[in-house]
């Protein structure tokens, strides 16, 4: 468990407070970066936009934080808590019960959160780097792009490679990074107003309405394709809940929302006061003194690598959940802090890598890619908004006044969407397409773990108890382990499967002292820790049931080694002394761990789609970590054992015998 996860969930306290400041707001916090910039080029420039242009747009952005992020997730969505923890997965697992199909808006939401925050990174570490052409006496050497790329590129390939030791201490600096962060944000954007106070009619929703009806307004509706820059990071907020506690987002939230707006409007007052002057900079960094700039540069690129840093992290903890759903390929996870709030998971990390640093090699400039970035965003808040509906429901919420909020919310979204939907052709298929890639990716885990639930036929083990008892005690056969130890996602009461029995008994006798049958079961708490033992009247069989949760480790073997210890000094177990060992009284013996894989061999049984999907499930898994990496059974002895996936098409087929013909006499005179 991650020391913020020690913070008091429902009590705000000012270490809270700081802490929420480094880990939640990375992703909204540096959206002042680039979202007055998309808007003022999208209007065609700084001579084309006028007063009542910027009001709205600013109008549009407050009243945009104020309905997405500040109602539907710091009101309504943080409430959604699972067991403290927040986002998508935690969200879908609270309704999961209520109907089968809410695996499709999970898997779509948790897709699209993926392929969205690849581009973050990308996003926000560029438009930092590009405030260097604001600064006197080095602008010069970034005016060329090519050294703007060089630069992100270096910072992203640092951020990424210090993964894997952990975090722990870069992130205590987080949090104070990023209260000056929002503490320059809104100073430098107070002092900017006070050269246009009119900036603060903002506030009134007739302005935001008036700019979206207005013919100034070049782009119509789809100027909310860059108003939802402003909020993009919303969804993260949720997502963070249970590292920071939802009382410290509270408190935090009204601070980072007033300086985030006082930047919006010291931008659009500085817009308003320059518009004549041809200035061709970021408004973010123009608008500070010149004998700024090279500290906000800091600052900003400080933010964004905050920014990165939190997508990073969430992105490792989305597929970690992932992976416990069952919905996506078993990846290789550790834990280089000193809890386990800090995971890593080499596969994603330097698959983000290579998705982050292509995207800036691809689109060169943060104005190309702000034309990718907020689509895919659009459709995880959609099926956030369609969860969180189930979830009021499951609350007490009237089914009617739950309908008829979240339709309110769909519809905001939806127009959001729309609005971005433009953006398809410009950049965004880019994460479009990884989102698909991803999307396809749990489809078929999803699918191929119900094929193989759907076949795989199951044998009752207390019939087969006396045959057990039989094999151990039979001294014809070399004995194979003192303890034997059968890994199964399946078991039900007394029903094993049956290629586990066919593995004891059949394939090759396997003479032990004690037959384990283990389960582990994934809890919707994040750290659960219990285990259940039913050892069916003997002592010789153990079943074994791992209660973990979704963030913990499935180190299989440590738990063990503490279950049989509870088991001996409860003498449910005998001691198995071993008479030959550097550990003095160890009463203990050795384990083997059988694990049992299902192929698919001809398959008649299955269809051609059934097929397919098997056929790819066992093509990823070249690539996924190993059963033995995912338990924890790198040290200890291990057996697999393949078995068909139905055991009747390695029944015998049909065939006669040759028999060759007898020649007569006659035909052999002649």
């Amino acid at each position: 468990m991650s020391s913020a996860n020690h913070l008091p969930f429902d009590k705000a306290t000012k270490a809270g407070f700081i802490i929420a400041l480094g880990i939640v707001y990375g992703d909204i916090g540096t959206s002042p970066l680039y979202t007055m910039q998309s808007l003022v080029e999208n209007q065609g420039g700084l001579r084309q936009v006028s007063e009542s242009f910027i009001i709205g747009s600013v109008s549009l952005i407050f009243w945009t934080l104020t309905l997405i992020t500040t109602i539907k997730y710091v009101w309504i969505a943080l409430k959604a808590d699972n067991h403290h923890e927040g986002g998508i997965f935690s969200l879908y697992t609270l309704v999961r019960k209520m109907s089968p199909w809410l695996i499709v808006p999970a898997m779509i939401g948790g897709a699209t959160l993926l392929s969205d925050g690849a581009l973050t990174p990308a996003m926000t570490v560029t438009s930092a780097i590009e405030g260097l052409k604001a600064v006197p006496g080095i602008s010069a050497i970034y005016q060329n792009q090519t050294n703007v790329i060089v630069t992100t590129l270096l910072i992203l390939l640092t951020l990424f490679g210090i993964q894997r030791f952990g975090t722990g201490f870069i992130g205590k600096l987080f949090g104070p990074v990023m209260f000056i962060w929002f503490s320059f944000l809104g100073l430098t954007g107070l002092f900017n107003s006070f050269g246009h106070l009119a900036i603060f009619k903002a506030i009134n929703p007739y302005y935001a309405i008036h700019l979206l009806l207005s013919p100034e307004n070049h782009r119509g509706i789809f100027i909310l394709g860059s108003i939802f820059l402003a909020t993009t990071g919303a969804e993260a907020l949720y997502s963070d809940m249970g590292h920071v506690g939802r009382s410290n987002i509270y408190v935090s939230w009204p601070f980072v929302k007033a300086c985030i707006l006082l930047s919006y409007c010291g931008q659009g007052a500085w817009i308003l006061a320059n518009k004549h002057s041809g200035i061709d900079l970021n408004p973010f960094f123009a608008s500070v003194p010149e004998n700024f700039r090279v500290y906000a540069v800091i600052l900003a690129t400080l933010a964004a690598i905050i920014a990165s840093q939190a997508l990073i992290t969430g992105s490792f903890t989305l597929v970690s959940e992932a992976m416990r759903l069952k919905i996506f390929p078993l990846f290789r996870v550790t834990y280089p802090g000193a809890n386990l709030g800090q995971l890593y998971i080499p596969v994603i990390n330097w698959a983000l890598f290579l998705i982050t640093s292509s995207t800036v090699l691809y689109f060169r400039s943060s104005e190309h890619m702000e034309a990718a970035y907020g689509l895919a965003i659009t459709i995880t808040m959609l099926m956030t908004t369609v969860l969180l509906n189930y979830f009021l429901i499951k609350r007490g919420t009237s089914s009617i006044l739950a309908h008829l909020l979240m339709s309110f919310f769909a519809l905001i979204e939806f127009i959001f969407f729309w609005a971005s939907a433009v953006k398809f052709l410009r950049g965004g298929y880019v994460v479009v397409l990884i989102a698909l890639a991803i999307i396809f990716l749990m489809f078929i885990w999803h699918q191929g773990t119900r094929i193989v639930f759907k076949y795989v036929k199951s044998l009752d083990l207390m019939d087969y108890k006396d045959q057990i008892k039989a094999l151990r005690d039979d001294e014809r056969i070399d004995f194979y382990q003192t303890n034997v130890v059968y890994l199964t996602n399946r078991i039900r009461d007394n029903l094993i499967d049956r290629s586990i029995l066919y593995s004891i008994l059949d394939k090759r006798p396997k003479r032990a002292q004690v037959y384990w049958f283990v389960n582990v079961k994934v809890t919707d708490e994040p750290y659960t820790a219990k285990y259940k033992i039913d050892m069916l009247g003997t002592d010789y069989m153990v079943k074994v049931e791992l209660f973990l949760g979704f963030r913990m480790p499935q180190s299989v073997p440590r738990y063990l080694r503490t279950i049989v210890q509870d088991l001996m000094e409860s003498g449910r177990l005998p001691k198995q002394v071993q008479d030959y060992s550097i550990t003095p009284g160890r009463t203990v013996g050795d384990f083997k761990f059988v694990i049992i894989e299902e192929r698919v061999s001809n398959a008649r049984k299955l269809s051609g789609f059934e097929r397919f999907i098997m056929q790819t499930k066992a093509s990823i898994k070249h690539f996924t970590a190993t059963p033995m990496r995912w338990f924890g059974l790198q040290y200890s002895e291990v057996a697999v054992e393949v078995v068909p996936l139905i055991l009747s098409d390695i029944l015998k087929l049909p065939i006669k015998e040759y028999v060759p013909a007898i020649e007569s006499d006659t035909s052999a005179k002649k």
